[in-house]
């Protein structure tokens, strides 16, 4: 059986470069960077050629990139790092209802601590009204936390607009930008970037190391303790080989962006015809304009079946897509983006993503438009909503699909 991979947004594969690049630094070259003798300058040139990777990719400056394990870590460190900087100036963050759950249960732990918090809500399609978020600004804001992409949606924020409002009132501004970094172009000069975050394995490189930019003079207290690495700002012996992969990731990144998007993109348009044209009663889920949305991610709800059932079924014939987030998929309640969208119930339990990326072929997405519509059919054929008869007076279920 022909395995398809749809799930880019939950994780991505290594690429071979990568890998190659990450070889050495598990044999020969095995040193602590932190170590003055010849085995620890043998790796520590790895670190700053990554860095200068990444910083490139983002238009950075070297010295503003400090490595992590992982997007959360970053954006850990982003927020609580900051608001502990400038509590002598303010105790508000706003941020939105969408956010990855890196962000949104940072920010609820700094509810808890006595911070204030607002959350900006979204429209029917998963965007945001930037009059909301000036609006919501006081003397007291210190932070501006908004996703650079959804994950779920792929909606893209309005990221340099935000950057222009949290320049003006003097407000810190971070990014969790795990999902568009290497897909669009993302530039931390023109969007007036304080903070940024980057996940390794959404672009190829391995799991347990990312990035954080931290614009030079920004005030951040130390986040982990111990160590004197990355200039003291995140102790704890540096992951040499997953770096090294990061940063070649980084590069490749740069070298095949416009390509990427152009040939991804029209995959993922393709799907959405196809999947437009042979299903019924659908819903999309996030910005219908396809050039609001990472060129990759395609979000659609199925009238009357189960999003679970789908992905069982559809891995049946090897076909691997999402329901929802990866980091929420083991819950049983709608995702907390279909309900800031105010999705029905019911829709947003069908809500599905599917996630293209770099090895996705034109063969793979027509094997895919082959499937879904009998396995959609099967399931409704199996459902009592859809057997309602799909009329029934009062049935909220009924009277919402009749509104697709």
């Amino acid at each position: 059986m022909k395995h398809i991979y749809l799930d880019y947004n939950a994780t991505s594969p290594v690429r071979p470069e990568v890998l190659e690049t990450m070889l050495p630094f598990y044999r020969e070259q095995f040193g602590n960077p932190s170590s003055v003798h010849w085995a620890g300058r043998q790796v520590s040139g790895a670190l700053e050629k990554a860095r200068e990777q990444v910083a490139s990719l983002i238009n950075a400056s070297p010295a503003e990139i400090v490595f992590v394990s992982c997007g959360s870590e970053g954006d850990n460190m982003a927020i609580k790092g900051t608001l502990d900087a400038l509590k002598d100036r303010g105790n508000h963050i706003i941020t939105t209802a969408v956010e990855h759950p890196a962000v949104l249960e940072t920010c609820a732990a700094m509810e808890k601590a006595g911070y204030e918090v607002t959350y900006l809500p979204v429209d029917k399609n998963g965007e945001l009204d930037l009059a909301e978020l000036e609006k919501a600004i006081t003397a007291k804001t210190v932070l501006i936390s908004v996703m650079w992409a959804n994950n779920e949606t792929g909606n893209i924020y309005p990221i340099e607009e935000i950057g222009r409002i949290a320049k003006k009132y003097n407000i810190r501004f971070h990014t969790d930008a795990v999902q568009a970094v290497g897909k669009v172009p993302v530039d931390v000069q023109k969007a007036n970037i304080d903070l940024l975050v980057i996940s390794g394995h959404k672009i190829g490189a391995p799991k347990g190391v990312g990035a954080i930019y931290i614009r030079r003079g920004t005030r951040m207290t130390q986040f982990m303790h111990g160590g004197h690495q990355e200039r003291n700002r995140r102790a704890g012996t540096q992951n040499v080989a997953g770096i090294a992969g990061l940063g070649k990731a980084c590069e490749l990144a740069s070298q095949e962006l416009v390509s990427y998007y152009r040939r991804v993109r029209a995959l993922r348009d393709r799907l959405e015809d196809g999947i437009s044209s042979q299903v019924p009663e659908i819903k999309l889920n996030g910005t219908p304009f396809r050039d609001r949305r990472l060129p990759n991610t395609l979000n659609v709800s199925f009238a009357y079946i189960e999003g679970e059932s789908l992905l069982l079924n559809l891995d049946m014939f090897g076909i691997a897509a999402s329901s929802g987030s990866a980091c929420t998929s083991g819950s049983l309640e709608p995702s907390h983006v279909m309900g800031a969208m105010c999705v029905e119930v019911t829709l947003a339990h069908s809500s599905t993503r599917f996630s293209l990326g770099p090895e996705t072929t034109a063969e793979e997405i027509d094997h895919v438009l082959d499937v879904l519509p009998t396995t959609v059919q099967r399931l409704r054929d199996m459902s009592p909503l859809y057997n309602c008869g799909r009329t029934a007076e009062g049935c909220e279920t009924c009277e919402t699909v009749r509104r697709l």
